[in-house]
């Protein structure tokens, strides 16, 4: 497969603002929730700040695998996730199967954005046609929510999180690429419904209303039945959600983390970002090499580290946050 850069074509824009998510300059949104966060809940701390930094995009290509794999073995972040659908999967599962106690999940996958770097569902096409473009891939863009039913969807992720245990990978949680499993209430209630089946916490957060209009101001598409959804969800919660924000530079990227990491209120918070090793083969796929090559740097800066340290914040991944659920709701 060649590569090339996200494609510019009608609707587009909607999908180029997701994937930018919290790339924007969006202050922060406290937490705000009736009682306790999910952080006190539980048994972190009340007044602290807990972080699971994030790796997406596990599996895309070999340059986020590389990334990825080495900010994982040397414990400079806390958790990963794995595009099942996408070329370098199994190269990412052998990796696991060497490393099994990192917290590994599944990045369930169904769009496949990039111009000419592209992949197809896990699923035999012929079960599920709407996930299918006119090009014989997955929807670049959320055109698929009008094409995928919620069985097809259910096959094809029931199928990406069966292909990562054959391969070997007990995964942690499950999350969504792009956010698309969150975007109408017939794809939200089959997440999480198997989310419940394997006993996998999915990646849902306790929607307070300014985090609810923080996301919808960036183009997030959360309809009413989606709320209800998550807040009858049964399994353990993210507190809030961002994604590192890009920069002018180095140094001006490292300036917004520090940033947001100050403005953050006290529960559970994932942070996501995209480390990938630089390329011309990740220029080639990929508009926003530079960003992910400054993400591939950012942790292993000893500047972060400190300010890390001196901010207070405690770290956990997503098996301590499902052991702690587990004995607290025994």
């Amino acid at each position: 497969m060649r590569s090339g850069k996200i494609i510019s074509i009608p609707f587009l824009g909607l999908m180029i603002t997701l994937c930018a998510c919290y790339r924007a300059d969006i202050s922060p949104t406290p937490v705000v929730t009736e009682g306790q966060t999910w952080g006190e809940r539980l048994g972190f701390p009340r007044d602290k700040r807990v972080l699971i930094l994030h790796a997406d995009d596990l599996g895309m290509c070999v340059e986020a695998n590389e990334a990825g794999a080495r900010y994982l073995a040397d414990d400079r972040i806390q958790s990963g996730a794995i595009m099942m659908p996408c070329p370098a999967s199994q190269a990412m599962a052998e990796w696991y199967r060497r490393h099994p106690t990192k917290d590994i999940g599944i990045h369930l996958t169904l769009n496949s954005e990039w111009e000419t770097y592209r992949w197809d569902p896990v699923t035999d096409t012929a079960q599920v046609p709407g996930l299918i473009d006119p090009e014989g891939f997955m929807w670049r863009d959320w055109r698929v929510l009008r094409s995928a039913t919620p069985e097809e969807v259910e096959l094809e992720i029931r199928g990406q999180i069966e292909k990562a245990l054959s391969l070997g990978i007990k995964p942690s949680h499950i999350d969504t690429h792009m956010g698309t499993l969150l975007m109408t209430a017939g794809y939200a209630e089959v997440y999480m419904d198997i989310a419940m089946e394997y006993g996998l916490p999915a990646m849902v957060i306790e929607f307070s209303e300014p985090i609810v209009e923080r996301f919808r101001s960036i183009g997030f598409i959360i309809d009413e039945e989606v709320l209800k959804l998550a807040a009858n969800y049964p399994l353990p919660k993210l507190d809030d959600y961002y994604m590192i924000s890009d920069g002018e530079s180095y140094e001006d990227k490292k300036q917004k983390f520090y940033e947001l990491v100050q403005s953050l209120q006290p529960g559970i918070t994932e942070i996501i970002f995209h480390p990938s090793v630089e390329s011309d083969n990740l220029k080639s796929i990929t508009d926003t090499w530079q960003q992910r090559a400054w993400e591939a740097q950012l942790f292993y800066d000893d500047e972060v580290t400190e300010f890390l340290e001196n901010e207070g914040v405690l770290f956990t991944t997503w098996k301590d946050i499902m052991t702690r659920f587990r004995q607290s709701n025994p």
